[in-house]
């Protein structure tokens, strides 16, 4: 066996070469974690129809179509919100609500709405209106809500937060 001998400037060489070795091994997981959610099919028509659209770090694309006020809901809080959601593939609605005087009504990040709904609602003002496009990952994936919504479907909604309220 022998003993690998080098001298301080060769060590400190050796060292810097290792450690970007090991950073660049590093570099996949982390460009992984940032990986297109959208199907290229899905993807595609995101960008001809909504090319102004802001992606968020977990791939829900999203439009501000009317700017809120006050702080952001955050989770525990119960929210109020109108709706309208769609298919992105053939523009099919499957459920709305835009009663004002009965609007949906739910705990905001207790996985009582799909995560898409939990994630993006936390970016929101009251007041705010959004086109919000879900990838299906972040809605009901592969098995999908039959027979209204088939499986691995982008969903494009119309959400306007109404109301927040801190539980007391």
């Amino acid at each position: 066996m022998r003993i690998l001998k080098l001298s301080m400037p060769k060590m400190a060489r050796f060292l810097r070469v290792a450690s970007l070795v090991c950073a660049l091994a590093a570099v996949p997981s982390a460009l992984n974690a940032q990986r297109e959610k959208l199907p290229p099919d899905d993807l595609d028509l995101v960008e001809k129809n909504w090319p102004q659209a802001r992606k968020t770090n977990t791939g829900i694309r999203y439009v501000i179509e009317r700017e809120g006020a006050g702080a952001l809901a955050v989770p525990g809080e119960i929210v109020s919100v109108l709706y309208n959601g769609s298919l992105l593939q053939g523009g099919k609605q499957f459920d709305h609500n835009q009663d004002r005087a009965h609007p949906f009504v739910f705990r905001l990040g207790r996985g009582q709405v799909i995560q898409g709904w939990d994630q993006v609602l936390q970016l929101m003002r009251p007041g705010e209106k959004r086109l919000v496009i879900i990838p299906p990952e972040l809605a009901y994936g592969t098995h999908g809500q039959a027979p209204v919504i088939p499986h691995d479907a982008t969903l494009v909604f119309e959400i306007e937060l109404l109301s927040v309220k801190r539980d007391t």
